[in-house]
């Protein structure tokens, strides 16, 4: 390989088989084991990651995205996708899209006695605005600013400015 090619793999191309993984374990729930493949490489609209969740485990919370599509493919296993309080069966080979929404809440939940791994593929709208069904929770974030709270403590539009 020239070395052009090699730097342009280096910025274009990433396997899911050979990453490196690092675990994620959080209370009883949630663990996997997850790559990013974003850092360093040239796509600057798309974010892929892999993981593999260990059987009875989920990766993250129920949620919905306001700006971000998403797109998972299950590579092995079977497990069942939350979406809108909805359980469908999934498995090797499974494309799934999740548009922006209030409609799509959703879950990847590994209901199977083995391994469950998948691609995540998003669009990386920044600034994004994700929802928590399960929790009540609304996370309002853009790059370097993150901003998590509960519904419950909204405030007034009004709330705090002079002369209102």
């Amino acid at each position: 390989m020239t070395p052009k090619a090699a730097e342009l793999r280096a910025r274009l191309v990433r396997n899911h088989e050979t990453a490196e993984l690092q675990p994620f374990v959080r209370g009883t729930l949630y663990e996997s084991l997850g790559a990013s493949f974003t850092e360093g490489w040239a796509a600057q609209q798309l974010g892929v990651s892999v993981d593999i969740v260990p059987p009875g485990k989920r990766s993250c919370p129920y949620h919905l995205h306001h700006a971000q599509e998403e797109l998972f493919v299950v590579l092995d296993g079977e497990g069942t996708l939350r979406v809108d309080d909805e359980s469908i069966p999934i498995s090797r080979g499974d494309v799934m899209v999740l548009p922006a929404g209030r409609e799509y809440p959703h879950q990847i939940l590994n209901t199977s006695q083995a391994p469950l791994k998948y691609l995540s593929i998003s669009t990386r709208q920044s600034p994004e605005v994700c929802e928590y069904p399960d929790s009540g929770k609304v996370n309002a974030f853009s790059r370097g600013r993150i901003l998590i709270q509960r519904k419950a403590d909204s405030l007034d539009y009004w709330d705090g400015e002079p002369g209102a």
